[in-house]
């Protein structure tokens, strides 16, 4: 059965209580410096995790997704620190094992290439804004990476997940990665790389944290409709973040995100082609542009975007 997650938001009582409210089901950590102990010692403290947990529990949700200590570039560009990282990142790995989390993922350096892109805000309807990315507005653009270079990175990525996965395994925690966002030509998680991962881990605990938004700005409602399908049936789609866009690099050189309702994508579609696929796992409505009176975790949006998600359950259940 698919459930809604949702961001940690300030883990206070009133969030908690405002997403239990409006019927959230998990939560999703984004930040894998966010646990107590990370900054510490690296990676997160079992005990003050389980306290996380049980304060969770208490209101009846549960906990979705986590996230390791990032590897940032020290790693990639084999630097002073870079296998620190990948040390705190396995000893995360096992903390969160031991603690029953069911996901995790990894945040990578270097998978993006925004120095090729103009960022901007955008408005829609009744003035909220939302986040854009334009290729044509964007002028010194930075080259892209070298096959060597791009190469360099994969063969580091492959020895990460190397140390990562029989963790995994061991631990049955599944390891989720996200595509490249925004998604240019040759990203090293772009649509070519993405599929890279789970041919070269072909492990059931590695699959995608896959974001409907990222992979429409890379090609539209078809390309993200056949990779559901693609990823969907090899049972590697962990979780899913449901945002929507107009436009995509492809078509017209740039994208701007809307609300669930507000871009190119039937959302609608998509959750069927989910469900044939026997996807069970959490949709997540990321990206929340704020609504008017909104300000710190944008109640009034995410209010919003968990009503559409429901609606979306409800009418896949009479069309069942």
């Amino acid at each position: 059965m698919m459930r809604i997650s949702v961001w940690n938001g300030d883990m206070s009582d009133s969030y908690l209580k405002t997403i239990t409210q409006l019927g959230a089901d998990c939560i999703d950590f984004g930040g894998g410096e966010w646990f107590p102990g990370v900054a510490e010692q690296g990676y997160p403290d079992l005990d003050k995790l389980l306290q996380i947990k049980k304060k969770i529990h208490s209101w009846g949700l549960e906990i979705n997704r986590v996230t390791l200590p990032d590897m940032t570039e020290a790693f990639f560009k084999d630097a002073d620190g870079g296998e620190a990282e990948v040390e705190n990142a396995a000893n995360a790995l096992r903390v969160f094992a031991e603690a029953k989390v069911p996901i995790a993922r990894q945040r990578v350096a270097g998978d993006t290439f925004s120095g090729r892109l103009h960022h901007f805000s955008a408005p829609h309807r009744g003035g909220y804004m939302s986040r854009a990315d334009s290729l044509g507005l964007k002028r010194d653009k930075e080259p892209t990476p070298s096959p060597e270079e791009l190469d360099s990175w994969w063969a580091h990525f492959c020895r990460l997940y190397e140390v990562l996965v029989p963790i995994a395994e061991e631990g049955g925690i599944k390891l989720a990665i996200h595509p490249s966002d925004s998604p240019l030509p040759d990203t090293p998680l772009g649509g070519l790389g993405f599929h890279r991962v789970i041919d070269a881990f072909p492990s059931r605990n590695v699959g995608y944290l896959y974001c409907c938004g990222t992979r429409a700005e890379a090609g539209g409602s078809p390309l993200v409709l056949d990779e559901i399908h693609n990823y969907g049936r090899k049972g590697r789609i962990f979780m899913v973040h449901l945002r929507n866009v107009r436009a995509s690099l492809a078509t017209a050189g740039g994208f701007e995100e809307t609300l669930l309702d507000d871009g190119d994508m039937n959302m609608f579609k998509l959750v069927v082609e989910l469900k044939k696929v026997g996807f069970d796992g959490c949709l997540n409505p990321d990206h929340i542009p704020a609504i008017e009176g909104d300000s710190g975790t944008a109640r009034q949006g995410l209010a919003y975007s968990i009503g559409y998600i429901k609606a979306l359950f409800a009418a896949l259940a009479v069309r069942a």
